[in-house]
Protein backbone atom coordinates (compact mmCIF):
# COMPACT_ATOMS: atom_id res chain seq x y z
CA UNK A 1 0.00 0.00 0.00
CA UNK A 2 1.08 3.55 -0.62
CA UNK A 3 1.32 6.28 1.96
CA UNK A 4 1.28 9.91 1.04
CA UNK A 5 2.00 12.86 3.21
CA UNK A 6 0.76 16.36 2.66
CA UNK A 7 2.91 19.38 1.99
CA UNK A 8 3.83 21.25 5.17
CA UNK A 9 1.83 21.18 7.38
CA UNK A 10 1.43 18.33 8.29
CA UNK A 11 4.71 16.47 8.65
CA UNK A 12 6.64 15.56 5.52
CA UNK A 13 7.61 12.04 6.63
CA UNK A 14 6.19 9.15 8.60
CA UNK A 15 8.06 8.73 11.87
CA UNK A 16 8.94 5.19 12.92
CA UNK A 17 6.91 5.49 16.09
CA UNK A 18 3.99 7.59 17.21
CA UNK A 19 3.12 8.75 20.68
CA UNK A 20 0.74 6.46 22.50
CA UNK A 21 -2.83 7.56 22.17
CA UNK A 22 -5.96 7.58 20.09
CA UNK A 23 -5.91 7.79 16.30
CA UNK A 24 -8.91 8.87 14.23
CA UNK A 25 -9.17 7.79 10.60
CA UNK A 26 -11.40 9.27 7.92
CA UNK A 27 -12.89 7.85 4.75
CA UNK A 28 -13.69 11.10 2.96
CA UNK A 29 -16.63 11.39 0.59
CA UNK A 30 -18.58 14.26 -0.94
CA UNK A 31 -21.75 13.26 0.95
CA UNK A 32 -20.46 11.31 3.97
CA UNK A 33 -17.25 10.90 5.93
CA UNK A 34 -16.66 7.62 7.74
CA UNK A 35 -14.70 7.80 10.98
CA UNK A 36 -12.83 5.04 12.78
CA UNK A 37 -10.92 5.00 16.08
CA UNK A 38 -7.94 3.07 17.29
CA UNK A 39 -5.00 3.38 19.64
CA UNK A 40 -1.31 3.32 18.73
CA UNK A 41 -0.52 1.08 21.72
CA UNK A 42 -3.00 -1.64 20.72
CA UNK A 43 -3.12 -1.20 16.95
CA UNK A 44 -6.73 -2.26 16.49
CA UNK A 45 -9.23 -0.11 14.58
CA UNK A 46 -12.97 0.13 15.24
CA UNK A 47 -15.77 1.89 13.33
CA UNK A 48 -16.85 5.02 15.19
CA UNK A 49 -19.20 7.37 13.35
CA UNK A 50 -20.47 8.69 10.05
CA UNK A 51 -20.46 12.42 9.43
CA UNK A 52 -23.52 12.68 7.21
CA UNK A 53 -23.48 16.25 5.94
CA UNK A 54 -22.38 18.03 2.79
CA UNK A 55 -22.02 21.36 4.62
CA UNK A 56 -18.33 22.00 5.33
CA UNK A 57 -18.80 23.91 8.59
CA UNK A 58 -21.20 21.27 9.92
CA UNK A 59 -18.73 18.51 8.99
CA UNK A 60 -15.88 20.20 10.83
CA UNK A 61 -18.08 20.95 13.84
CA UNK A 62 -18.97 17.25 14.15
CA UNK A 63 -15.35 16.22 13.61
CA UNK A 64 -14.32 18.79 16.22
CA UNK A 65 -16.64 17.11 18.73
CA UNK A 66 -15.03 13.74 18.00
CA UNK A 67 -11.56 15.24 18.40
CA UNK A 68 -12.57 16.88 21.67
CA UNK A 69 -13.95 13.59 22.97
CA UNK A 70 -11.14 11.27 21.86
CA UNK A 71 -8.10 13.64 21.95
CA UNK A 72 -6.25 11.89 19.11
CA UNK A 73 -2.47 12.09 18.73
CA UNK A 74 -2.73 11.42 14.98
CA UNK A 75 -5.26 11.61 12.15
CA UNK A 76 -5.23 9.28 9.13
CA UNK A 77 -7.11 10.22 5.98
CA UNK A 78 -7.78 7.76 3.18
CA UNK A 79 -6.16 8.67 -0.13
CA UNK A 80 -8.43 7.56 -2.96
CA UNK A 81 -6.64 6.57 -6.16
CA UNK A 82 -7.58 4.77 -9.35
CA UNK A 83 -6.60 1.09 -9.32
CA UNK A 84 -3.46 1.93 -11.32
CA UNK A 85 -2.43 4.50 -8.69
CA UNK A 86 -3.32 7.62 -10.65
CA UNK A 87 -5.13 10.53 -9.03
CA UNK A 88 -8.69 11.69 -9.69
CA UNK A 89 -11.07 14.38 -8.41
CA UNK A 90 -11.68 12.72 -5.04
CA UNK A 91 -7.91 12.41 -4.51
CA UNK A 92 -7.56 16.18 -4.58
CA UNK A 93 -10.65 16.73 -2.41
CA UNK A 94 -9.33 14.27 0.19
CA UNK A 95 -5.95 16.01 0.23
CA UNK A 96 -7.69 19.34 0.75
CA UNK A 97 -9.76 17.82 3.56
CA UNK A 98 -6.56 16.52 5.20
CA UNK A 99 -4.90 19.95 4.98
CA UNK A 100 -7.97 21.52 6.56
CA UNK A 101 -7.95 18.98 9.40
CA UNK A 102 -4.30 19.74 10.09
CA UNK A 103 -4.86 23.48 9.97
CA UNK A 104 -7.99 23.55 12.11
CA UNK A 105 -6.98 21.06 14.78
CA UNK A 106 -3.17 21.26 14.73
CA UNK A 107 -2.84 17.47 14.75
CA UNK A 108 -0.46 15.51 12.52
CA UNK A 109 -2.26 14.07 9.48
CA UNK A 110 -1.07 11.14 7.39
CA UNK A 111 -2.70 10.05 4.16
CA UNK A 112 -3.07 6.32 3.54
CA UNK A 113 -3.88 4.57 0.26
CA UNK A 114 -7.52 3.51 0.42
CA UNK A 115 -7.90 1.61 -2.84
CA UNK A 116 -10.63 -1.05 -2.60
CA UNK A 117 -11.61 -0.25 1.02
CA UNK A 118 -15.23 0.55 0.14
CA UNK A 119 -15.58 -2.70 -1.83
CA UNK A 120 -13.95 -4.70 0.96
CA UNK A 121 -16.09 -2.95 3.59
CA UNK A 122 -19.25 -3.77 1.64
CA UNK A 123 -18.22 -7.43 1.36
CA UNK A 124 -17.47 -7.56 5.10
CA UNK A 125 -20.90 -6.13 5.90
CA UNK A 126 -22.60 -8.60 3.52
CA UNK A 127 -20.84 -11.45 5.31
CA UNK A 128 -22.25 -10.07 8.57
CA UNK A 129 -25.76 -10.09 7.08
CA UNK A 130 -25.96 -6.34 6.46
CA UNK A 131 -27.02 -5.81 2.86
CA UNK A 132 -28.38 -3.19 0.51
CA UNK A 133 -29.63 0.04 2.01
CA UNK A 134 -28.80 -1.10 5.54
CA UNK A 135 -25.11 -0.75 4.65
CA UNK A 136 -25.42 2.97 3.93
CA UNK A 137 -25.29 4.03 7.59
CA UNK A 138 -22.11 2.10 8.41
CA UNK A 139 -20.26 1.47 5.14
CA UNK A 140 -18.05 4.58 5.41
CA UNK A 141 -17.19 3.80 9.05
CA UNK A 142 -16.09 0.29 8.11
CA UNK A 143 -14.05 1.67 5.20
CA UNK A 144 -12.37 4.11 7.64
CA UNK A 145 -11.74 1.16 9.97
CA UNK A 146 -9.99 -0.69 7.14
CA UNK A 147 -7.87 2.36 6.30
CA UNK A 148 -6.80 2.67 9.93
CA UNK A 149 -6.21 -1.05 10.41
CA UNK A 150 -4.04 -1.10 7.29
CA UNK A 151 -2.04 1.81 8.71
CA UNK A 152 -1.62 0.05 12.07
CA UNK A 153 -0.63 -3.24 10.42
CA UNK A 154 2.00 -1.50 8.30
CA UNK A 155 3.38 0.43 11.28
CA UNK A 156 3.50 -2.76 13.35
CA UNK A 157 5.43 -4.51 10.57
CA UNK A 158 7.88 -1.59 10.28
CA UNK A 159 8.55 -1.23 14.01
CA UNK A 160 8.94 -4.99 14.55
CA UNK A 161 11.70 -5.46 11.92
Amino acid sequence: MTESLLDEPPENHVPDQFPAGAVLAFDFGKKRIGVAIGNTAVGVAHPLATVDSEVTERRFALIGQLIQTWQPVLLVVGLPLHSDGTVHELTQLSQRFARRLSGRFNIKVIMKDERYTSETASATLREAGITGRKQKAVLDQVAAQQILQSFFDEQYAITRR
